[in-house]
């Protein structure tokens, strides 16, 4: 049985998925090269960044455009809303599979290393490795770990302060409260950039005072790679509240209708779980 427009609708063909691959492509390639310190690597990654960026105005400009012309029913809305659960929990997995690589170093590689169980090799990587975490792994590189207090604990103040703006922000659009709604996504957004600046100035702290590398053996690459995933998701969050708080301006939300307000509210609280397991496992255990 076909569906017609009259029951879902159907979008004119789009450049948009085409885009967002070779974004994305270039984004990744200009990253991977800008690791390995070649010198073109960061031009290709602003390229690939710059890119997205038009990426994203543009599709969402398409789909706010469809939306204010009252092209979506309560079908599609069904369906941006099953999009929005996968792909959070698309999310979820990625930053558990890091997680899960960290549990499995702690758990079972370092203690085999320092010559437990079955699989123990004593002295396997240089004389006197002491199979301590944080541990820099095969080089015995000195450094100092990140600690749990100062930025790390005020930046998990902060980002749960914004989780309760954002709130603060929902209820008052359900009330149709706009002033309460301006202010609160306000707040939000300057929050996350605060977190953003704070969390910033804590990496040049640990790659200048710490010895805190991607060069740190295992300990500084899995610190990097999930706190600056985070902090890309933040960032990323950030923009997407930016995009709601002017829609939110230009009146395009009613108590009724604003699931873009929620998919971003949802993200957003997705977020701040994110950092609470982060700042557990990273800097406390």
């Amino acid at each position: 049985m076909s569906v017609s427009q009259k029951d879902y609708y159907i979008p004119d063909s789009s450049q948009w998925p085409i885009i967002a691959v070779l974004a994305l492509f270039i984004t990744f390639l200009g990253t991977a090269l800008t690791i390995h310190h070649m010198n073109f690597g960061s031009y290709i990654l602003i390229a690939g960044f710059l890119l997205l960026m038009f990426l994203f105005y543009g599709w969402f400009s398409d789909i706010v455009k469809e939306n204010n012309l009252g092209v979506y029913n309560s079908q599609v809305n069904r369906s941006f809303r099953i999009g929005m659960f996968w792909f959070i929990s698309s999310e979820f997995f990625f930053f558990l599979a890091f997680f899960g690589s960290l549990f499995y170093i702690r758990m079972f590689s370092l203690p085999w290393i320092g010559g437990e169980g079955y699989l123990g090799v004593t002295s396997m990587l240089y004389e006197g490795y002491e199979a301590i975490w944080p541990t820099s792994g095969p080089k015995d590189v000195k450094f100092t770990p990140m600690g749990a207090m100062g930025i790390p604990l005020l930046n998990t103040f902060i980002l749960l302060s914004s989780g309760v703006t954002v709130t603060w922000a929902h209820h008052a659009l359900l009330k149709g409260n706009k002033q309460h709604l301006v202010w609160g996504l306000i707040a939000t957004v300057l929050l996350g950039l605060t977190f953003v600046g704070f969390q910033a100035y804590e990496y040049i702290h640990a790659y200048e005072e710490l010895n805190l590398t991607l060069k740190t053996g295992i300990y500084g690459s899995i610190f990097y790679m999930l706190t600056g995933f985070h902090g890309f998701h933040v960032i990323l969050g950030v923009t997407m509240l930016i995009v709601i708080l002017i829609r939110a301006q230009l009146n395009h939300f009613t108590p009724e209708k604003h699931f873009a307000f929620e998919a971003v509210s949802w993200y957003w609280h997705f977020v701040d779980v994110v950092w609470l397991g982060l700042y557990t496992i990273i800097y406390w255990l």
